[in-house]
């Protein structure tokens, strides 16, 4: 089965992006696209057929692609994201993602961000607050209940979403920051902790068996490379000024083009 990675050029306004826990710095916008083409490379690297969309200089976050939909096998949630200036980025996102899936949609006043909802499994875990709200969450839950899906809220504290506080690096194994995240929450899995010092290490992107993972995390990536995990390492740092991380940048699925319509 062919994978897709769809992703979106970084806006040259990326410097006016929306910020919560970071102070802004200045961001090299041709870095950050050299980053960003890196990033790509890795994908098409493992197998991923990369789609991507066109920068859009009056959407300054629009490269943080993840937030914008939820894609699961059965469908694609168009989510409505929290912050107010980045609504507008989810219709050329639903436009490609309608090839492929059954579209659901977040409807106001509702909030959801991508970032926010982790899937393990038939188990979904959704952030309880911040950018995600309880109606957003709700949403979501009624329409994967049908699919058998369960939704878990799940407390996050100090940080923009839950994929900052927690990301699946393997099959059995989650990393996170216990003090933005209860690590109790992963019953069943192996809990694996950043290292001191690297309170942003928790976000990875599985690929397969390998995991994309921020080269400015090298206490973790050694935590993760002693279980066994197969890092490839990137130089996200203009990213990383605009408060992304490697889970931002795409979303991921199995292909599975939807026939014609009559």
């Amino acid at each position: 089965m062919s994978l897709v990675a769809l992703t979106r050029e970084v806006s040259p306004a990326i410097d006016r992006c929306e910020l919560v826990h970071l102070e802004r710095r200045s961001i090299d916008v041709e870095l950050a696209r050299e980053q960003h083409r890196e990033y790509e490379a890795a994908l098409r690297g493992e197998g991923y057929a990369v789609h991507t969309l066109p920068a859009d200089p009056s959407l300054p976050d629009s490269v943080f692609v993840e937030d914008t939909a939820v894609v699961f096998d059965e469908m694609a949630v168009i989510a409505r994201p929290g912050a107010a200036s980045r609504e507008p980025e989810t219709e050329a996102v639903a436009g490609v993602l309608a090839a492929y899936r059954p579209l659901s949609r977040i409807s106001a006043p509702a909030t959801l961000d991508g970032g926010d909802v982790l899937r393990i499994g038939r188990t979904v875990y959704v952030a309880d607050g911040g950018r995600t709200s309880r109606a957003g969450r709700d949403q979501l839950a009624a329409a994967l209940a049908p699919l058998g899906y369960t939704v878990c809220p799940i407390a996050v504290h100090g940080c923009l979403h839950l994929k900052s506080a927690v990301t699946l690096v393997a099959p059995d194994i989650v990393l996170c920051n216990p003090s933005w995240v209860d690590p109790s929450a992963f019953a069943g899995m192996r809990v694996l902790e950043v290292a001191a010092g690297e309170p942003y290490g928790a976000n990875g992107l599985l690929v397969g068996s390998k995991l994309i993972y921020p080269s400015s995390f090298p206490l973790t990536a050694r935590r993760l490379a002693e279980q066994g995990i197969e890092i490839l390492p990137l130089n996200v740092s203009e990213l990383q000024k605009a408060e992304g991380a490697v889970t931002c940048c795409s979303i991921l699925f199995p292909a599975r083009p939807l026939p014609p319509s009559p």
